[in-house]
């Protein structure tokens, strides 16, 4: 068995695939149409949305198969994001890298694989939209041009998610990005019996910057503040901008405690790079800090609604 070579640009791939906030979500319609119409159109048991992250590659939409993932050292797919055209295998048997593949000695047998490379418009690729059968068979061109056609259709998905859950403007999820992984790492953090704390974040005195300075000051204010709530935050931390001068940080495996002290670290830094900088404002900040207890807390917006409401505390006693 081969197993997958790593792309060239690794590093970035997974950074662009990490920044959809799409993996362990759950399934959409507008993929799982996709799947289905492939499995019609091509009559095989198998039709997926694969996308290979690090060690695994995750099916963001699934047909034919019960499990959601399996291990990258031994996906077709990781050879399929290899290359630009559809990875075609007609039968495994009679190829030396897969011949004694895992996925093809056992469940779920895979005796044909077709996968057609997602690259996401920054040029990274993603995944695959693959059709998998149990029996050799091959496709023609005109066969491979419709599973193209479908992959192209998957692309511009994928594209939607980003526009969908990412802040123009700072560049990081925005409210509906923020809930969507958030809430699944919630499930997580109760299911490992894992810490965490949410930090909601509101800039001090916004308005009036944008009143004196202009809203071209103001957006570097944004993404100025942005960029070093990133800094403090480590890869399993999720952050996201909710709205106008306000956002949000969920740090995992945190109490609230350490939590506190990534903010009091962040403070000092704006305040510091405003003295260095000489600027004619403040980019100070309130914020609140709630303690993820499941006893307390049945969502993200509950873990929201109890730190904001801090927050308005904390901005009162130093006004």
């Amino acid at each position: 068995m081969k197993t997958p070579d790593t792309p060239q640009d690794e590093d970035a791939r997974l950074k662009t695939l990490r920044s959809l906030n799409i993996l362990d979500t759950s399934a959409e319609e507008r993929f799982d149409r996709l799947t289905r119409i492939a499995k019609r159109m091509f009559d095989v048991p198998i039709a997926l949305v694969s996308l290979v992250d690090e060690d695994r590659q995750w099916f963001k939409s699934c047909i034919g198969l019960s499990v959601r993932e399996t291990p990258r050292d031994i996906s077709f797919c990781g050879h399929a994001i290899l290359g630009n055209e559809v990875f075609l295998i007609p039968d495994t048997l009679k190829d030396e890298r897969f011949i004694d593949n895992p996925l093809v000695t056992d469940e779920p047998n895979i005796r044909f694989y077709a996968g057609c490379p997602l690259r996401f418009p920054d040029g990274s690729m993603l995944g695959t939209l693959c059709i998998i059968d149990q029996k050799p068979r091959n496709l023609d061109e005109e066969d491979l041009e419709a599973l193209k056609d479908l992959a192209s259709t998957a692309e511009r998905e994928l594209a939607a998610v980003q526009m969908a859950t990412i802040d123009e403007l700072t560049n990081i999820p925005n409210r509906r990005g923020f809930m969507m992984v958030a809430q699944h790492s919630l499930k997580l953090c109760i299911r490992q019996r894992i810490p965490a704390a949410l930090a909601y974040m509101d800039l001090n005195s916004f308005k009036l910057i944008n009143d004196t300075h202009g809203h071209a000051v103001g957006d570097n204010v944004l993404t100025t503040y942005a960029s070093h709530m990133g800094q403090i935050c480590r890869e399993s931390d999720i952050l996201a901008r909710l709205g106008g001068d306000e956002f949000v940080i969920l740090f995992i495996n945190t109490t609230k405690d350490v939590a506190e002290e990534h903010m009091l670290r962040l403070q000092q830094t704006l305040l510091e790079l405003g003295q260095k900088e000489k600027r004619e404002y403040d980019m100070s900040f309130s914020f609140g800090i709630t303690e993820f207890d499941p006893n307390e807390h049945s969502s993200i917006d509950d873990l929201i609604v109890a730190s904001d409401s801090r927050m308005y505390e904390h901005k009162e006693t130093t006004k």
